[in-house]
């Protein structure tokens, strides 16, 4: 949401601005509460490289580091408000979602498809990137939208598959916390869109503050995205032979880990 001071980063050339007042804390960061909270989208990347290089095969290693790429692009998105910035958050969420597909089909042992299938992704990531990068205002954004929500409802619909399967009951509890909070995220990201001026101005109005939903989006889909990609690792280690199990560090962040079927 514009503010009569346009900042230190000028006008937005991004198509999209959040409902999130720009530059009302700082002068250098146009939206700081969608800034730091994409810090969790970076966590999350981090903290899945680190707890499971040694367990997961690179496809996941692949899905982790570019969940934290996302994270940054999404904080200098915020941050500034500008397109080429905007690009650098919207994008690598296209090529997660594709690393995703990729996953997700590719579940046997071997080789599904062959090598015509990651081209095919591959393609259709050059054809997206185009979408998203060579138009603008509103059709830029819903072409995008459009591409990304393709992709991600396929996925989701592939997770809820891999729950209904499984007989582990951890798997399952995971699921179903991760499926919890990335449904709300979706709903608050809507919700803040739809209704900024309920949000912005009718609740300041009563002394009530922006709840900040976009921010909040951020770090419930981060949560929930790591819940989910530990239930499809459950299941891929499975595939694999292994007798996967899922146990916690710090007591509260699930991490899978498989031995060797005997």
């Amino acid at each position: 949401m514009q503010a009569p001071d346009a900042g230190f980063w000028g006008p937005k050339t991004a198509t999209v601005d959040w409902c999130e007042t720009n530059y009302e804390h700082l002068h250098y960061v146009c939206e700081l509460f969608n800034s730091v909270s994409s810090l969790a989208m970076v966590l999350a990347g981090v903290l899945g490289i680190v707890l499971h290089r040694q367990v997961l095969e690179r496809r996941f290693m692949l899905a982790f580091a570019m969940v934290s790429v996302v994270g940054l692009g999404s904080m200098a998105f915020h941050a500034t408000l500008l397109f080429q910035f905007q690009m650098m958050d919207e994008l690598p969420m296209l090529y997660l979602a594709l690393v995703m597909v990729y996953i997700l089909v590719e579940n046997r042992p071997g080789p599904r498809f062959g090598r015509w299938f990651p081209l095919a992704l591959f393609g259709y990531a050059v054809f997206t990137t185009c979408l998203s990068a060579f138009t603008r205002g509103r059709l830029q954004f819903y072409l995008f939208q459009a591409s990304f929500a393709s992709l991600e409802v396929f996925a989701l619909v592939r997770v809820y598959l891999i729950h209904r399967r499984s007989q582990d009951a951890t798997a399952r509890r995971i699921y179903r916390l991760g499926i919890g909070s990335y449904v709300l995220a979706i709903v608050l990201w809507v919700t803040d869109i739809r209704q900024c001026s309920t949000l912005n101005e009718a609740l300041p109005a009563m002394g009530i503050p922006n709840p900040q939903l976009h921010a909040w989006w951020h770090v419930l889909v981060s949560c929930g995205f790591y819940a989910l990609l530990m239930v499809i690792a459950h299941d891929r280690l499975k595939t694999l032979g292994q007798s996967p199990q899922v146990r916690y560090t710090a007591g509260v962040i699930p991490i899978v880990r498989g031995a060797t079927a005997p």
